[in-house]
């Protein structure tokens, strides 16, 4: 059955965005034929627009999803993304002003630029783009599963909708670049923030206060399969901070991060917003405690990534429930377009440019991303729409491992030339390996893997191991090709490149 008023509302709000996403190719205006303007948005982006275009690129609508489903489903386990984010902004503040300082110095549009500059190194920096763009495509894939979600939880059953909303995204993408999401992540978080503090507010009263609520899923929980808890239990301690810990060193490290972070106008612009963005926490550790709201209202969804729009739907009036599905379908549409352009980027500098055609123009490199960004998009409906959502889970789950692995030539590489970059390109290979095949050995089920060390078992995320293992054999094999006197590459940076001032801006 159609839900035809939170239809209503839903079809005005996304009319509207989707004028915004046309219109921005004329706001603050570049030339769109050139990388660098429509990939990047011309560096202009000041703390007002960046902060929102990373709080949109970071906090997902399969956030929205994702994180109260897996307090629905685990309990306090759930909760580990709160410490990871707070985790996260110190990183970013103290890290990132130096990638953008040398990015902007040597016209560097991804992180595998810089690695290429660093290191002189074609095969680490193509081993630095395959990455990126193998850990995007199934996180786009999941935004298309939460915007699946509120469309079949209005009676929008079928793939033409999802195929209707992508072919705009498409579109508007197209022609405005990563302007179109700068923008709409204005409207995005609106929506969001005003349909979480409905929520926190009129959610608990309806349903008798927090005390009650807690109380439900406290019961509840230790009857799920597996059972969940309240109070993260001693056993699970190393597997929740180490999935805290490799989540936070990993997130920056996405394309779609790190082409937010490139697109701002300069280092203080970033500064501000690590000391800005902690407010998503907030509203994220809001969002989570919808989980244990969905118990407490006897919610009983098929899977726990309904438990969301199906509380929605019980406890708000209809056209409310519209405004919030639009919240997270706009919140779909955000992150896609940034990690569509991101991985677009990836391919254009780091494989059409190096490998296929490496006399091509800037406007050839344009023309190329936006042809891909456009495969990139649809490669990812096409995912959702003939494959299992199990298997989008299970490569998002992997992509998480991979691209904490190009960690130690892009973070340490900020600061350090000392790894060579053939223990570089061999340590990445081994924690590529290690940490595909601990998460085959759980059957990409979960991402913790039981680590037995002597007579311990240690439950910790696979990334985290596997990036230990990278660093050993990129270190070890660091000492031995400097023995042996393989060139190490020439670097095209300074160490003045790494600091620099910032454009004022808002």
């Amino acid at each position: 059955m159609i839900h035809w008023t939170a239809l209503v509302v839903f079809t005005v709000l996304f009319i509207f965005v989707t004028v915004v996403g046309f219109v921005a190719s004329r706001w603050r205006q570049g030339d769109m034929g050139l990388l660098s303007e429509w990939g990047l948005g011309g560096r202009r982006f000041g703390t007002v627009i960046t902060w929102f275009l990373l709080g949109g690129d970071l906090y997902t609508a399969y956030t929205f999803i994702a994180v109260p489903a897996l307090v629905f489903a685990s309990g306090a386990l759930g909760f580990f993304a709160l410490p990871y984010t707070l985790m996260v902004f110190p990183i970013l503040f103290l890290v990132f002003p130096r990638l953008w300082s040398v990015a902007k110095r040597h016209g560097y549009i991804t992180a595998a630029d810089f690695v290429k500059g660093r290191y002189e190194s074609g095969g680490l920096a193509l081993a630095m783009a395959i990455t990126g763009v193998l850990a995007t495509m199934p996180y786009i894939a999941l935004q298309l599963i939460g915007m699946q979600a509120v469309l079949g939880s209005m009676g929008l059953q079928g793939s033409l909708p999802l195929i209707i909303a992508f072919v705009i995204l498409a579109a508007y993408d197209y022609k405005s670049g990563l302007r179109a999401p700068a923008l709409i992540a204005v409207v995005k978080d609106t929506l969001i923030y005003v349909t979480v503090i409905a929520a926190v507010i009129v959610i608990p009263a309806r349903l008798g206060g927090f005390s009650h609520i807690f109380q439900v899923a406290g019961a509840v929980l230790p009857t799920h399969t597996p059972p969940g808890t309240l109070i993260v239990g001693p056993k699970a301690y190393t597997a929740y901070a180490t999935l805290a810990l490799g989540s936070a060193l990993a997130l920056l490290l996405y394309p779609h991060s790190i082409t937010g972070i490139l697109s701002s106008s300069g280092r203080n612009v970033i500064k501000r917003n690590a000391a800005l963005l902690p407010v998503y926490s907030i509203m994220l550790g809001f969002l989570a405690l919808l989980g244990y709201m969905a118990l407490a209202a006897g919610i009983h969804p098929s899977s726990p990534t309904d438990a969301v729009p199906m509380l929605l739907m019980k406890e708000f009036p209809s056209w409310f429930v519209g405004f919030a599905f639009a919240a997270i379908a706009i919140g779909a549409l955000v992150p896609a377009a940034i990690m569509s352009i991101a991985a677009s980027n990836l391919f254009t500098r780091n494989i059409y440019r190096e490998y296929i055609r490496p006399d091509c123009t800037d406007q050839d490199q344009a023309r190329v991303a936006k042809i891909t960004s456009l495969v990139v998009k649809f490669g990812a409906l096409a995912f959702v729409l003939w494959l299992p959502a199990t298997m989008a889970i299970y490569l998002q789950t992997l992509g998480g491992i991979w691209i904490l692995q190009t960690l130690p030539a892009v973070v340490v590489g900020l600061y350090s030339r000392w790894f060579h970059r053939a223990g570089l390109l061999l340590g990445w290979l081994v924690g590529m390996i290690v940490g595909t095949g601990m998460a085959w050995a759980e059957a990409f089920k979960t991402s913790v893997y039981p680590l037995h060390f002597g007579g311990l078992v240690i439950p910790g995320y696979a990334a985290v191991w596997a990036l230990i293992a990278n660093f050993a054999v990129a270190a070890v094999f660091t000492v031995i090709f400097n023995a042996m006197g393989v060139a190490k590459g020439n670097d095209s940076t300074a160490p003045a490149d790494y600091e620099g001032t910032s454009v004022a801006s808002v």
